[in-house]
């Protein structure tokens, strides 16, 4: 006797997944979790996840849970020492109060868009990180996944899920 996965429920591109997960470091510390919510919904294939959590879950189907380690190239990069700056204080929005852990929108000397997080707030400075908080990082994901679906012209045009209540930004 085989059994045949039903390919409309198999993790592949063009596919809606929803998962629910636990994120930890090589320590075994929580850094993130679904637990009490609703599972992540994510377009397979779209660059929605990490890399290496995407290629651990493609092929699988609705209700596989399995663990899936993620090495920083395929999460969120090596650690970059040169990503620490410090930026004067009226940078910032005034109205703001700044803390540790926020993050921010803001322009690399190229003019692209990037993401910055506050390290340390000083009076007149800021320390920021251009590294994500998870830069150099080794993943530990378990996963079970919830459900897969196909996913509308919409969602692969937009590139990324509306959920069940349509669009939604």
């Amino acid at each position: 006797m085989s059994i045949h996965k039903n390919a409309s429920q198999t993790v592949s591109d063009g596919k809606v997944v929803s998962i629910h997960y636990k994120l930890t470091d090589d320590a075994g510390e929580l850094i993130d979790s679904s637990e009490g919510s609703e599972p992540l919904e994510y377009l397979h294939g779209a660059g929605n996840i990490v890399s290496g959590l995407e290629e651990g879950l493609a092929g699988r189907a609705s209700g596989d849970a399995l663990d899936v380690r993620v090495a920083p190239d395929k999460g969120y990069g090596a650690h970059d020492p040169r990503g620490l700056q410090r930026i004067p204080r009226g940078a910032f929005p005034e109205d703001v109060d700044l803390e540790p852990g926020m993050q921010f929108g803001a322009e690399d000397p190229q003019g692209e868009s990037t993401t910055v997080w506050i390290v340390k707030v000083e009076s007149d400075q800021v320390v920021i990180d251009t590294n994500h908080p998870l830069a150099g990082k080794t993943l530990h994901f378990a996963v079970k996944i919830a459900g897969v679906r196909d996913a509308t012209r919409e969602e692969i045009a937009h590139g990324h899920p509306h959920g069940p209540h349509g669009h939604h930004h």
